[in-house]
This record gives C-alpha cells, structure tokens and sequence, in this order.
C-alpha cells in the first residue's frame, strides 16, 4: 500500500522569493491530486517559483508525472505567446529549462521515472538547497 503523501510549505528568499514544497510519501493516483490542489493554492496565492523537495520520495508513478506536467503547465501559464513558442521549441530541442519549478534531491528510482519520461529534460534537478533556491531569478 503506497504512503500518503505530506506536504509542508516554506518560503524562501533567494534572488526571488521561492515557494518550496517538501514531500514525504509516494506520489501516485492516490496522491497526487493533492499535490496538485497545493500547487494551485500556492500560485493563486502568489507563487510563482516552486522547488519540490522529493528527498523523502522514494516513488512517483506517471500519475505523479501528470500532476508536475500540470504544475509546470500551471507556474507557465502567464507566459507571452512568444516564450510559450519559444519554451516548446526549447522542450522539443533539449535546450529549455523551467525557470519556474525545480527539483530537489529525488531518489534514485524518482530520478529514473523522472528520466525515462523525459522530464529531467526541461525540469532542473538540484542536490543542494540553497543552490537551488539561488537558481531561480
């Protein structure tokens, strides 16, 4: 049976104010519609960049997937048709990264969903806190 997935919320300050997630759990059909509710309460309270720590995530399945192309979709929306071109060209080319959502720390397992799939190509994967919340600008 998969854990239930927790989620505690910080803010903080780098060269912009950094919204970040810390995960404990797996997330999967069972949870990631609250990852994805939180996300949502996150960006209409005004985030704008969002780092998942998934330190404590030993595994993401493909809804796990859905729920951050959903974020990423989420966080991207307010974008310029010009960067919303330029982001999908970038995507298709390997030479986009998010400038809004980070990752931190996945596991390994996490890290070979997260490479299967693709998604380490347009989603920064960080090892270090601080350089993380310190890439966002």
């Amino acid at each position: 049976m998969a854990s239930p997935l927790k989620i505690t919320v910080s803010q903080e300050q780098g060269q912009v104010p950094v919204t970040v997630f810390y995960l404990v759990g797996d997330i999967d059909g069972s949870s990631y519609e609250e990852l994805q509710t939180q996300a949502k309460s996150a960006y209409e309270a005004g985030t704008q960049y969002l780092l998942l720590d998934l330190t404590k995530v030993k595994y993401m399945s493909s809804a796990g997937l859905r729920a951050l192309h959903n974020i990423f979709d989420l966080l991207n929306a307010k974008a310029s048709e010009e960067v919303q071109k330029k982001m999908k060209r970038g995507i298709l080319d390997g030479s986009y990264k998010s400038p809004y959502l980070k990752l931190l720390n996945p596991s390994r397992d996490v890290t070979r969903t997260l490479s299967t799939s693709g998604f380490d190509m347009f989603l920064e994967i960080h090892t270090n806190a601080k350089t993380a919340v310190a890439s966002f600008n």
